[in-house]
């Protein structure tokens, strides 16, 4: 079974987090920041995963430490959960529109982390309570492909609505991770015979 549980605990944020990676898409994420739950419900459901994520964190600052601590520890869960990689596909890809915006994706598990992000907002904040800085999606993408060691790319085609765009981009990487861990073999896909 592919599944992993952790915990993180600082100054600035408590977080739990767990994730199946064979599961039906189930998700349960409270971080008080309800865009960011909206996008973190995006990547469970449309990755297949059942993750819940509970966090609470320092908001009366900013959602900057709650996001990118989110982001180093579902990576981490997620490097747990894939476990020695024998079988997956390991390289996927795709693109993903919603309404005018068009997302392109390709990841990686490739052991090394690296994080090619290219999306451009208008520059609003998403409303809500507290307000989502879109800036932090590169944030969290970036905290958890490190944490991960993935190789990921993600890049705007074209866009002009900042939620758009946004969720077009979590949608992307969780079908991209969802075609990426799919078992379809019984090797390592390495000729290092590492990943």
């Amino acid at each position: 079974m592919r599944t992993a549980t952790a915990r993180r605990d600082t100054k600035e944020t408590q977080i739990e987090i767990t994730l199946d990676l064979d599961g039906t898409g189930a998700t349960s994420c409270s971080t008080g920041i309800p865009f960011f739950d909206h996008m973190l419900d995006q990547l469970g459901r449309h990755g297949g995963f059942d993750l819940s994520v509970q966090a609470t964190g320092d908001l009366e600052i900013d959602a900057h430490h709650t996001v990118e601590d989110t982001g180093i520890l579902l990576g981490a869960v997620f490097k747990d959960a894939l476990g020695d990689k024998v079988g997956v596909r390991r390289f996927a890809s795709n693109r993903i529109p919603l309404d005018e915006a068009l997302i392109d994706t390709a990841l990686d598990l490739s052991g090394r982390p690296y994080l090619h992000y290219e999306v451009e907002f208008p520059g609003e904040k998403i409303l809500g309570t507290p307000p989502f800085d879109p800036q932090l999606c590169e944030e969290f993408w970036r905290a958890f492909i490190m944490s991960a060691g993935i190789t990921l790319h993600v890049t705007s085609v074209r866009g002009r609505n900042t939620h758009h765009l946004i969720e077009a981009s979590f949608k992307s990487v969780a079908r991209a991770l969802r075609d990426a861990v799919a078992v379809t073999g019984g090797g390592l896909p390495s000729t290092k015979g590492t990943l």
